[in-house]
């Protein structure tokens, strides 16, 4: 299986995917300590799912569950985005799910600029990787950042289609703010 970035247009074959995902988790991410949210995590969640997959979903970080698992998405918040999976026709593991950082923020805060600036080059290298037709960016601080614009709201953005890169995006709300609201 070959597909074409819209990034680069490298084609990437799929096993040399998979390497250069294990490659940028091992040698990069998990050691990395480049800011201050590395000092109080319990695990990197780096991301997961299809190498191959066609949508890929970003979320702004992880929480205390996905800390203490090392996953993106578990517990309430990740069961009500495997629900909107579902709704699509798909798995959780036919999408690739990640975050903007990939360290817990204590106290369910928002990830600083300076933790987020540190860390997105790790997720634009996921998504070069990956090659995927469709980012869902899921919350506020997700596509703020995607399409670097503090001004978005989300109530204007959700449900609007946007180009990243070449690659379309669809804002929608994160999961965890449906389950408070």
């Amino acid at each position: 299986d070959v597909s074409t970035s819209p990034l680069t247009g490298e084609n990437i074959l799929r096993d040399e995917k998979i390497i250069r995902l294990k490659t940028l988790d091992e040698s990069q991410v998990r050691g990395c300590v480049k800011c201050r949210l590395s000092e109080t995590r319990k695990n990197t969640v780096f991301g997961e799912g299809d190498v191959d997959a066609t949508i890929f979903f970003i979320g702004e970080g992880p929480g205390e569950n996905e800390d203490l698992q090392g996953r993106p998405f578990v517990g309430r918040a990740g069961d009500m985005l495997n629900k909107w999976i579902a709704a699509t026709g798909l798995r959780r593991d036919e999408v690739y799910i990640a975050n903007m950082v990939k360290c817990r923020a204590l106290g369910s805060r928002l990830p600083m600029p300076d933790e987020v600036a540190m860390c997105t080059p790790y997720l634009e290298e996921q998504i070069r990787i990956i090659q995927p037709q469709v980012i869902v960016t899921l919350g506020l601080a997700a596509l703020k950042y995607m399409m670097n614009d503090a001004k978005l709201a989300m109530g204007r953005s959700r449900g609007q289609w946007r180009d990243w890169r070449g690659i379309k995006l669809m804002p929608t709300f994160h999961p965890a703010y449906i389950l408070r609201n």
